[in-house]
């Protein structure tokens, strides 16, 4: 047990405790040691809510020491989704604002820190141009291989007008045409 909980709880050695009082210091105790795992889980990386919140129920934890603890957590300003996706989006090159959204989706990030945060950015067609580029290094530039690095830009979620602007930069093909 903690010092801390003794204090709040005023105990001393040999005191006798209720029931209700033990599971109450019990809980206590429970909630210090999820806060402390919490936050050395926390200082490798940032997190989101829905990770933290997996990692303590990982851990075995009750749903209410989960809550008192993010809730705790995010009081701090240790935890903040709109934080962890403007990061996460700052952070990684390559990919549009789908494949973004989805990796921030799949990481549990709140929806609207996601729109939040990929409002804040630009799908650059520059960007596009050099993932296109890359794909199509030491490739003949024809018809077929634009196709495929079209549908390669679109897979790694750049949006279809930005995907063919860029690709349309890459060949001396007209915008009529069809790839």
């Amino acid at each position: 047990m903690k010092i801390e909980i003794a204090i709040k709880h005023r105990l001393k050695s040999g005191m006798e405790i209720e029931k209700s009082q033990l599971d109450k210091i019990q809980l206590d105790n429970e909630k210090i040691q999820a806060t402390e795992k919490a936050m050395n889980h926390l200082s490798a990386t940032l997190k989101t809510k829905k990770q933290m919140s997996d990692f303590l129920a990982g851990k075995g934890y009750t749903q209410a020491v989960i809550d008192y603890v993010i809730q705790k957590l995010e009081g701090y300003g240790y935890i903040d989704d709109y934080a962890y996706c403007r990061a996460y989006v700052g952070s990684v090159s390559g990919k549009g604002k789908a494949a973004l959204r989805a990796a921030l989706i799949k990481r549990g990030a709140a929806r609207e820190a996601i729109d939040a945060a990929l409002d804040e950015t630009d799908e650059d067609e520059d960007e596009a141009l050099a993932v296109a580029r890359k794909y199509l290094r030491g490739k003949d530039i024809t018809r077929e291989t634009l196709n495929k690095a079209l549908r390669h830009l679109i897979s790694r979620g750049y949006g279809y007008d930005v995907a063919k602007s860029s690709i349309s930069r890459l060949g001396d093909c007209s915008e009529e045409d069809d790839y």
